[in-house]
């Protein structure tokens, strides 16, 4: 086909002119170009099926889970595949043994009734996978869970997004920071994440109406003090929350946990985080270039993926309950129609089109007043978060 094209291309130019002959050069370059054009997915270790283990422990009372899944091919989109049916247990140095329960396809816990970690204590983790009529073994290298400082202070900054001027109110922002300090100098190497909980209440009279989400942090923040001659930490940020989002209209509330690491577990979220804020590139690391600390006895060569964390835990919780100049109103444009009078039954109500008013008839409105609208979350706030208030939502009334 390529080349009966270029033939034909040859007679053709014998007949046009120099300007002519560049428009049909070129042309003839992007068909070949596109027609070489093939998908490239380089060959990896990616490509094999290797275990992927996530899991934490902490010293607090509370359930720990270990979640077990294979990982997917480079270049593959998929759900993870969990891994099902194993034996799972957390072994520590003074010769205690406890066992998880398989809760969901993948998903393992402790009894927190049986099983909390204990500063200074080693622990280790082991997992039995079933491949056929055999048992593969894995384990973590034994980790000492570190104590870890109280969090001084979790607290909130105004930002200015946009300035005032004339009838604009401008645009505020929120940043939101820790301080916290070891006095013994022991914790030289931090982690932190976050749950964030906050109130949202739909302006119509409708029966699902305040409601309360709830989210977890999915960003890599962790910090060493190694090289510092003090162990203090100051400002340092956790999130930033902007105009775009309604978490900070109402009320809102944001509980940090800080976490005590060991160097090894402090690199392994160092690589971790140069991998997500890498893009694209061949020569870019992938997921099996970064250490591990859980290995396969049975054929030490195996690769493995992700981390057993023995981490000892500080949470500090805070409320933000202030004025924000240019916070999104998502319900602004609810309304999609309004019905004065018409029919009873209207046609999808409850499937396509919702009611946010029924005003019926009186002898000072008359006829009947409805105002709809086409989005069911406009109507039911469940349809973002949960209408039972939270435990701790009643800590700062």
């Amino acid at each position: 086909m390529q080349l009966h094209i270029f033939r034909r291309f040859i007679i053709i130019c014998m007949q046009i002119n120099p300007i002519q002959y560049f428009i049909l050069f070129l042309f003839l370059f992007l068909l070949l170009l596109n027609s070489c054009i093939t998908e490239f997915i380089p060959k990896s270790e990616g490509e094999k099926e290797l275990l992927v283990v996530e899991g934490l422990i902490t010293d607090q009372t509370e359930h720990y889970t270990i979640k077990l899944s294979k990982s997917l091919p480079l270049g593959e989109i998929s759900a993870a595949r969990p891994v099902s049916g194993c034996s799972v247990q957390i072994s520590d140095n003074v010769g205690n043994n406890f066992s998880l329960k398989e809760t969901v396809a993948g998903t393992y816990i402790t009894d927190p009734t049986i099983f909390k970690g204990v500063i200074g204590r080693t622990y280790a983790l082991h997992i039995g996978v079933s491949n056929g009529n055999n048992i593969i073994s894995y384990q973590s290298y034994p980790a000492e869970m570190k104590p870890v400082p109280a969090i001084d202070s979790v607290y909130y900054e105004k930002t200015v997004i946009e300035k005032p001027y004339e009838n604009f109110h401008g645009i505020d922002g929120c940043k939101i920071y820790i301080d916290t300090h070891d006095a013994e100098n022991n914790c030289k190497f931090y982690r932190w994440d976050y749950s964030e909980t906050w109130e949202i209440i739909l302006p119509f009279e409708i029966q699902n109406n305040i409601c309360w989400i709830s989210d977890n942090s999915d960003t890599i923040n962790i910090k060493s003090t190694a090289a510092y001659k003090e162990a203090g930490i100051n400002r340092h940020p956790v999130t930033y929350i902007s105009n775009v989002t309604d978490r900070l209209k109402i009320k809102y509330s944001i509980l940090v946990n800080q976490y005590s690491l060991n160097e090894d577990e402090y690199n392994y979220w160092q690589e971790l985080q140069k991998l997500m804020v890498q893009v694209g590139g061949l020569s870019d690391k992938i997921p099996s270039s970064i250490p591990s600390n859980i290995w396969c006895p049975d054929n030490p060569n195996e690769k493995v993926l992700g981390y057993f964390s023995v981490s000892a835990k500080s949470p500090e919780r805070i409320f933000i309950k202030d004025s924000f100049a240019g916070i999104i109103d998502p319900y602004a444009d609810c309304v999609s129609d309004t019905l004065i009078g018409g029919p009873d039954e209207i046609p999808g109500l409850g499937i396509s089109v919702w009611t946010l008013f029924d005003i019926p008839p009186s002898p000072f409105i008359s006829p009947r007043i409805r105002i709809l609208t086409e989005t069911k979350g406009c109507t039911d706030c469940t349809m973002r978060g949960t209408n039972i208030e939270p435990d701790f939502w009643k800590d700062d009334k």
